[in-house]
């Protein structure tokens, strides 16, 4: 009996639930339509149908939903933005808005159970049919060149070609200015690496350790241990929560200073 519990334990990776399934292949193409691909499909109809409703609902008083949004809005805006970018926050806010929210939508549907909720409906097993988006690093990837592409555009419009190459590396002597730019363009490709590794770091972790704590819950032979380990998962999805937010936050926080860095070089 304890060999087969340990192979079955063995047979159930913790990433599983974790990892980037295929769903279905996209008619007339060879490309699979993926569980990770749904859930930013869904992030973004979600921001599309969400976000306005809250600010059509706007008030001298704002309350419930608008009151949510509207004062994550005005922390972004005035306590992370307003103070990196100065008179040009109202050209970026839009940017890190959709980027701050985007990032929190797709955490918080990687921890709603998808799959198992369909399944309490329908009465139809799919299997994968949801995940965290944000775990996968291709989104993360795809993210960060976005932000490296806003932090040089941003920078080339504001200062020109010439100016922004001028003044990508500090004033230093002229000896030093090859190795100075060898360093610079070292550090502007780290960045944006930096910023997709960080939250697929986060995400793929918290989820992992979630999916082995219930894993250990299903094979606890005692009351005890499956019920303390169900108060951990419990734990740990609080944490998870909280953890959403937080790298919501850095992600949007890092690109607002690497934004302001390149349109205010003298900084």
């Amino acid at each position: 009996m304890v060999k087969i519990n340990l192979y079955i334990l063995a047979s159930e990776s913790p990433l599983d639930h974790v990892v980037q399934h295929s769903l279905f292949i996209i008619p007339g193409t060879e490309i699979e339509f993926s569980n990770h691909m749904l859930m930013v499909l869904v992030a973004a109809i979600l921001m599309l149908v969400i976000l306005p409703l809250a600010a059509r609902r706007w008030s001298m008083v704002p309350c419930g939903l608008s009151n949510f949004f509207e004062a994550i809005c005005v922390f972004i805006r005035e306590e992370v933005a307003r103070p990196v970018l100065g008179d040009n926050t109202d050209r970026f806010i839009k940017f890190l808005w959709t980027t701050f929210f985007f990032i929190l939508f797709c955490n918080l549907l990687g921890m709603i159970p998808t799959d198992g909720i369909f399944y309490l409906i329908s009465g139809y097993r799919l299997e994968h049919l949801g995940g965290a988006a944000t775990a996968n690093i291709w989104v993360t990837g795809a993210l960060a060149v976005i932000a490296f592409i806003m932090i040089h555009i941003s920078g080339i419009r504001q200062q020109g070609v010439w100016g922004y190459i001028r003044n990508f590396i500090p004033h230093v002597p002229w000896p030093l200015m090859p190795v100075m730019y060898v360093l610079e363009i070292i550090g502007s490709l780290v960045k944006p690496f930096a910023l997709a590794i960080r939250l697929f770091a986060n995400m793929l972790a918290g989820h992992t350790v979630l999916g082995a704590m219930l894993g250990l819950a299903f094979m606890a032979r005692s009351y005890t241990i499956g019920g303390v380990t169900i108060l951990g998962c419990a734990a740990i999805s609080l944490l998870e929560l909280f953890v959403a937010f937080l790298q919501a936050y850095i992600f949007t926080y890092l690109t607002t200073m690497f934004i302001g860095a390149a349109v205010h070089p003298e900084h």
